[in-house]
């Protein structure tokens, strides 16, 4: 078989207090799902600035200081032939207002009252970890962009004080 070509993204959680923002996606790949802004890393664009300018095409936000969580490769049997490298991003230093763009509905959710029948599958598995302010990466394999249940997954995390978390579902 092979090997897919690695598509590299980023996905990034502005968080205030005990309040993250979504954004329900309106067109293409993810639409129909709450989730994180993000998108794709450009040619020669380092990742965390490609975080900064997707929130900023989105959402019409400026962030920084943005803090890595953590990087999940997700595959697909249908649809993408490409394994997206999604490196997670957490943002707690930002300007302005979110706004709707044609792409993109915002909506600020209390941290314990997500909409997570309405995301990705297993962002009720890595998420969790991204509140607790774990670091993480893992493999999530699906059957298509629109499947409601992921095939597998191999999520690896790190408490603050080094206690390493495995979180495994096979095929």
């Amino acid at each position: 078989m092979p090997r897919k070509e690695r598509q590299i993204q980023t996905i990034a959680y502005l968080q205030d207090k005990n309040k993250i923002l979504l954004a329900m996606k309106k067109r293409g790949f993810g639409e129909g799902r709450w989730n994180g802004y993000g998108g794709k890393v450009l040619p020669g664009e380092d990742i965390a600035n490609a975080a900064r300018r997707e929130i900023l095409e989105e959402s019409k936000i400026n962030a920084w200081g943005l803090s890595k969580s953590g990087v999940i490769d997700f595959s697909f049997n249908e649809k993408v032939n490409k394994i997206l490298e999604v490196h997670i991003y957490r943002i707690t230093h930002f300007k302005g207002h979110p706004e709707e763009t044609e792409e993109m509905k915002p909506q600020w959710f209390n941290v314990d009252e997500l909409p997570y029948s309405e995301m990705w599958p297993t962002d009720k598995i890595w998420l969790p970890l991204f509140l607790k302010k774990y670091s993480f990466h893992g493999k999530v394999h699906f059957q298509s962009p629109t499947a409601n249940e992921a095939i597998s997954y191999d999520i690896r995390a790190k408490t603050p004080k080094g206690i390493e978390i495995k979180l495994i579902q096979r095929e």
